[in-house]
């Protein structure tokens, strides 16, 4: 009787992933035809500066926008490892604004506790999450795996990605950006944050005019046209994150036999730093932001190092920054994906 029912569950399993699976790219088409509560953005044209008082300029000289993983809940909803992360980079780079109130698994900002049919089960999960009860959160997971699938998708990905860019956008003037301003941008993406990040580039480049690069945080990435209008790429990647590495095994466009495909040929003029991050694992502790207590106990600090080379990158957001070897520091390794 037991192993029926073991079969029964994995049936009806596997009929929710399909299900989610199939309903997915109804988000985003419902978004452009407008079927949602909020239309479709109109994204601005460049706006000219000449007329604006210098009092009313901003100061800011560098804007970072935080792009989380696929475990995201909301955009005002970041784990603490994260908050602190961020709070580190904006401490450490004097001049820069860091938006870290987007959620990149809807088209207009919508977290999964706001105004959506299924409120009530999000905010279950949510609830769950913060008293450390996880199994559950996995629903997110799945739900937002199919989001960077649709970001990384040539039929639904223009839709897709059209708005996240003003989703990020939207963050980008609530922190005071002016689009004209030439003003650089970093688009830090976290696990599936990092094809949602490359995916917006391909709005976001025409329309700011300004330098973007990408930190990529054990990023899944595919083959996207959106390559072309970033500046550079800095991808960590964790020795024992083997998510990260399911863009390059998914996505034929990121295999050297096709040279002519956006990441190959970004790759070839050399806008791509593929990172050794050292033995760190896609999630905490033990990843890229918080370390183990195995860590701890044997001195490690490979997250300081990270966090040391992500500061370099941001404080020199026009340049295409050197990460130099160190004998003792595996986390600076440099390598070819």
């Amino acid at each position: 009787m037991i192993l029926p029912l073991i079969f029964q569950l994995l049936g009806i399993g596997l009929i929710l992933v399909l299900a989610v699976g199939v309903l997915s790219p109804f988000e985003s088409m419902g978004w452009w035809a407008g079927w949602s509560e909020e239309s479709k953005p109109e994204l601005p044209q460049v706006e000219p500066l000449q007329d604006i008082p210098a009092t009313t300029r901003p100061e800011i000289s560098h804007y970072v926008v935080y792009l989380s993983g696929i475990g995201a809940i909301a955009g005002d909803f970041l784990e603490k490892e994260e908050i602190a992360f961020l709070d580190t980079v904006e401490a450490r780079v004097p001049g820069t604004a860091v938006v870290r109130d987007v959620f990149p698994y809807s088209m207009n900002n919508n977290g999964l506790t706001g105004h959506r049919p299924f409120k009530a089960l999000w905010q279950w999960v949510k609830d769950l999450k913060l008293k450390n009860k996880l199994l559950m959160s996995n629903l997110v997971n799945l739900r937002n795996v199919f989001q960077v699938l649709i970001s990384a998708d040539r039929r639904y990905g223009p839709i897709y990605n059209y708005g996240t860019c003003g989703v990020i956008l939207d963050g980008l003037r609530r922190k005071g950006y002016r689009v004209g301003s030439s003003i650089p941008v970093t688009l830090i993406g976290y696990s599936g944050g990092g094809q949602i990040s490359v995916g917006a580039a391909t709005y976001l480049g025409p329309i700011l005019k300004a330098p973007i690069q990408i930190i990529s945080i054990g990023g899944v990435m595919a083959d996207d046209p959106g390559f072309a209008n970033v500046r550079h790429l800095y991808h960590f990647h964790g020795e024992k994150d083997p998510v990260q590495s399911l863009g390059k095994i998914l996505y034929a466009g990121r295999w050297p036999i096709l040279p002519h495909s956006p990441w190959n040929q970004a790759k070839a003029v050399g806008k791509m730093s593929m990172i050794d991050a050292g033995p760190v694992t896609h999630n905490d502790p033990g990843g890229y932001f918080l370390q183990s207590l195995a860590q701890k106990e044997k001195g490690d600090h490979f997250q300081d190092h990270i966090m040391d080379m992500i500061v370099e990158i941001v404080n020199h957001p026009t340049e295409v920054v050197s990460l130099p070897l160190e004998k003792d520091q595996a986390a600076v390794l440099q390598k070819e994906s």
